[in-house]
């Protein structure tokens, strides 16, 4: 099947902390409402659209938003609840969409093609909607159009809480008289270089030549060219709670040293943190397995909040082996596995005034990546 006869939809829980806190607070709803770090040194998570347009953005310096915003609530974020919600509407679209792939912590996108023949694919999108929303209280916007490209900046433009449909002879004058930061890959540096080249809307960027934007951003610009035209032929990676990533250790000679063990499970927690946050994943569930000199395999799993960052998981893998390694006989094997991944940026440096750990953490990864993820680790 050709590209452009999908039907891609995007789903993208509105302003999605904000909105949690006010199912949990409804004296919160129709006021500025900011989440964050607390302090003047944290950093803003999300904000409420009545707090954007005091130009509060996400990203921004909390000092800098109470001065645009001295009025607004101030919200320290809860990663606990946030990924409770989360999984709420997953496991709604898990049990309606035929495939689905979870994008972050509040996206999903939806491949619908061919349900047009027999029921709709608007009107099966735009049930669901009313589905997610009745169930869990939270208000979200979709986009449905020829791929993810159009239909997460479809997504865009229906917010706050809306839908927009963009059929395929639709799609470039839908998105040319666009900003070309509309388009998902282009960052803020990368903007700034078209910007400086005369480029602002997305109809320039098409119509100029491929390769002149390959000599100006490399293998990117060839990308966003595409995307400016409206091809993005992307396809759904389907969705698992099994999607992850595992390391483990098999012993030269079987071991009852729990200290040792310990120290091995840290290791390997840590070393899979690190491939986390180099490739913007986070982390929903942390499992640890051990295998007994008799072969007897047993493994315990927790659920915790979306996370990277590994001082937060040792802990939690620690007392999964205390509480796996029951036997007084020797042990051959041990692992850890993080599970149900999706993407998304850590988001320590959001919620915790701790910015010397943040800085700690960009310091090491970036020594791992220079000489190799077991360059540097935690004493034990």
């Amino acid at each position: 099947m050709k590209v452009d006869n999908r039907h891609i939809v995007h789903f993208d829980l509105d302003s999605f902390f904000v909105s949690v806190e006010r199912l949990l607070n409804s004296r919160l709803r129709g006021v500025p409402v900011i989440v964050g770090g607390m302090s003047d040194r944290g950093v803003v998570a999300a904000c409420s659209y009545e707090a954007r347009s005091f130009g509060v953005h996400s990203a921004m310096p909390m000092k800098l938003a109470r001065r645009l915003c001295p009025h607004a609530f101030y919200i320290r974020g809860d990663m606990d609840v946030y990924s409770r919600y989360s999984r709420m509407v997953t496991q709604i679209i898990e049990e309606s969409a035929p495939l689905y792939e979870k994008a972050s912590i509040d996206e999903h996108y939806l491949d619908l093609t061919g349900m047009d023949r027999f029921f709709g694919c608007l009107k099966w999108s735009h049930e669901l909607r009313n589905k997610i929303m009745k169930e869990t209280g939270l208000p979200i916007s979709f986009g449905l159009s020829i791929n993810k490209t159009v239909s997460k900046i479809a997504t865009g433009e229906a917010k706050p809480n809306g839908e927009k449909q963009v059929d395929y002879n639709e799609v470039r004058p839908f998105l040319w008289p666009l900003s070309i930061r509309k388009i998902p890959m282009i960052g803020p540096s990368t903007y700034k270089l078209l910007r400086s080249m005369g480029i602002d809307r997305i109809k320039t960027l098409a119509d100029m030549p491929s390769e002149m934007l390959y000599h100006a951003l490399g293998k990117n610009g060839i990308e966003i060219w595409r995307r400016a035209n409206g091809i993005d032929p992307t396809p759904i990676t389907p969705y698992t709670e099994q999607k992850s990533i595992s390391s483990e250790r098999t012993f030269e000679q079987d071991t009852g040293d729990m200290k040792m063990l310990m120290a091995q499970v840290v290791k390997m927690t840590e070393k899979l943190a690190y491939q986390l946050r180099a490739t913007e994943k986070l982390t929903g569930c942390i499992s640890v397995k051990i295998k007994y000199s008799d072969f007897e395999t047993r493994t315990l799993q927790k659920t915790v909040p979306y996370t990277s960052f590994d001082h937060l998981l040792i802990p939690v893998a620690k007392e999964l082996l205390t509480r796996l390694y029951t036997r007084r006989i020797m042990v051959r094997l041990v692992g850890v596995r993080l599970s149900h991944l999706v993407s998304g940026a850590p988001q320590l440096d959001l919620f915790d005034d701790t910015p010397r750990q943040v800085q700690l953490y960009r310091a090491l990864d970036n020594v791992r990546h220079r000489f190799g993820a077991g360059a540097v680790g935690r004493a034990v």
